[in-house]
């Protein structure tokens, strides 16, 4: 690598008692490049930025200490002003991170990608020692982002926060990050071509506590709604909810219209009201919400018509089932059941259907 080309971020809180170990590990890892670490610190009061500033007479170390900010993703975004690398790092200041991966992403980096993780979730990558609620929470932030953000499909482990990439991927980005996971951030907003994922044992914490919370999570879900609003996601699903609502009126008045006038047994009127709204519904969506993801030929378009009844049917059965387990075990009125059941059947036709018909 050229001159002055890696510049490894790290955001501090409260780490002092690892900041010796992982800057002698980084050191080793490292010492065949021109490397700079950037210490991100938020006025830490065990004393993080005084030690890291100490540590800057014997390593290439630099600390940027935030007074009224708090967040590791922002934290990110505030040492990208400071790092003078073609190439940027982050990684986590725990000792979680093994900074011995870090050659093996930036070959990545040699070899055209433009973004460099490294992956608990790809083949040969680990997790050590997690209790399984924190592999719940791990695996459902992956679920959510894949279900609602497409285009973080292309990565097993978007929730990674340890990665390397080209400078020019966040060049004209705006990122406006919520919480703690800027990888999520940079896939959505950067400019890039190629992402590769390196293998890694994702170590168990031995140093200083975990600031994995509730409130961490719930920053999460505001950033992932941000990042829909942002990219026209949330826009989607308001159109597939109108959709949804006109097909009720279809269904309702095609069902008044074969009952009352064309003298049809209201089950039948019903089932055709059904299917014509589950078609028409289909249709609308198809050219005005999913514009972008359809194939043509009237092959794709007949499979994924063949795949929105299924959900939809599906979807029918999650409203019934809830309208019936709310009314009939807990009591509930069954006006609000039925409610539930709708709110809840439409959440599971848009994402299965982002997930399947239009993926």
């Amino acid at each position: 690598m050229d001159k002055k080309t890696i510049s490894i971020i790290i955001p501090t809180y409260n780490e002092a008692s690892s900041l010796t170990p992982l800057v002698e590990n980084l050191h080793r890892a490292l010492s065949s490049y021109s490397y700079e670490v950037v210490f991100v610190d938020d006025s830490s009061p065990d004393g993080t930025a005084e030690l890291a500033l100490s540590l800057a007479a014997r390593y290439p170390v630099r600390v940027l200490v935030r007074s009224n900010k708090r967040g590791l993703a922002s934290a990110v975004v505030d040492g990208l002003g400071e790092a003078q690398g073609e190439v940027v790092g982050v990684m986590d200041a725990d000792l979680q991170h093994p900074p011995e991966v870090i050659p093996e992403l930036l070959k990545e980096i040699q070899n055209g990608a433009d973004i460099a993780i490294a992956s608990r979730y790809v083949k040969g990558g680990s997790w050590q020692h997690p209790s399984l609620i924190r592999r719940a929470i791990s695996k459902g932030a992956i679920l959510i982002a894949h279900l609602l953000l497409p285009s973080t499909r292309q990565v097993a482990d978007p929730m990674s926060g340890f990665f390397l990439f080209r400078r020019e991927v966040v060049a004209g980005a705006s990122l406006k990050p919520t919480g703690y996971k800027i990888l999520l951030e940079i896939l959505i907003e950067g400019e890039f071509q190629k992402v590769a994922e390196v293998p890694y044992s994702f170590k168990a914490r031995h140093l200083g506590a975990s600031k994995l919370g509730a409130r961490q999570q719930i920053d999460y879900l505001k950033h992932v709604f941000s990042l829909m609003r942002r990219k026209g996601e949330l826009l989607r699903f308001v159109k597939f909810c109108l959709v949804g609502a006109s097909g009720v009126l279809v269904n309702m008045g095609l069902l008044w219209l074969l009952t009352e006038l064309a003298g049809l047994f209201y089950l039948l009127s019903a089932a055709i009201s059904i299917e014509t709204s589950i078609i028409t519904n289909f249709i609308l969506n198809d050219r005005f919400t999913f514009p972008d993801r359809r194939a043509a030929g009237a092959g794709h378009f007949l499979r994924r018509l063949v795949k929105f009844n299924i959900i939809s049917l599906a979807g029918l059965g999650v409203n019934l089932g809830i309208l019936w387990l709310l009314t009939s075990v807990f009591g509930v009125y069954y006006l609000l059941s039925n409610l539930c059941g709708i709110a809840a059947a439409t959440l599971w036709n848009y994402l299965a259907n982002i997930g399947w018909t239009w993926r």
